[in-house]
This record gives structure tokens, C-alpha cells and sequence, in this order.
């Protein structure tokens, strides 16, 4: 009777062991299956943002060239200086807002 159950015992054992060894490499396939597609989705989140600046920031980037445009169009008597002014001011803005604000990338 001993040696019936010590063989029953023995088989139920290699049956588990098999069992454990099948959720094993289950398990390792879905790793590799997630980690591959973690690797091929792309990200999103901060680094890939449009807006990097805060709310204040963009309305001062927005508030002080209308400003000086209208300062000029108010001040400036002749019409091809203030054109000239304004183009101006257009065209230096990106880099006065890198210049004050600093690049944030």
C-alpha cells in the first residue's frame, strides 16, 4: 500500500512540475509579447508636448508684440515705416521668446 501511494504521489508530482513549467514559459512568452509592444508603441506624454509653456507665459508671447504693433500703428506717422516695424516685430519674436523665456526642450 506504501509503495502505491509513494507511486501516485510520485506521478501526481512530475504532473504538477509539468504544470508549473507550462505556466512558466506562458508567463515568459506574454513578457516578451508586452515588452515588444512596449517597445513599439509610441510614447506620449510630457516630452512630446505642444505647449511647454504655462498659460501666462503664451499670453504675455501673444499680449506684448499686439502691443507694440499697435503702439507702432499709433505712434509711427508713415505707413511703410510702421509695415516695416510690424514685420519686424513678427519676425524677431520667436527669438526674443527663446532669448527671455529660455528654451525649455
Amino acid at each position: 500500500m506504501s509503495k502505491e501511494r509513494a507511486r501516485r504521489r510520485a506521478e501526481r508530482l512530475a504532473v504538477q512540475e509539468r504544470e508549473r513549467e507550462a505556466r512558466a514559459r506562458k508567463q515568459a512568452r506574454r513578457q516578451r509579447r508586452r515588452a515588444l509592444a512596449r517597445r513599439l508603441t509610441p510614447r506620449i506624454g510630457r516630452p512630446g508636448r505642444i505647449y511647454r509653456r504655462s498659460r501666462g507665459e503664451r499670453f504675455g508671447i501673444v499680449l506684448v508684440p499686439v502691443l507694440a504693433a499697435a503702439a507702432v500703428w499709433l505712434f509711427v506717422p508713415d505707413l511703410a515705416l510702421r509695415i516695416v516695424l510690424t514685420i519686424v516685430i513678427v519676425m524677431a519674436l520667436p527669438a526674443l521668446v527663446v532669448v527671455i523665456l529660455g528654451k525649455k526642450a
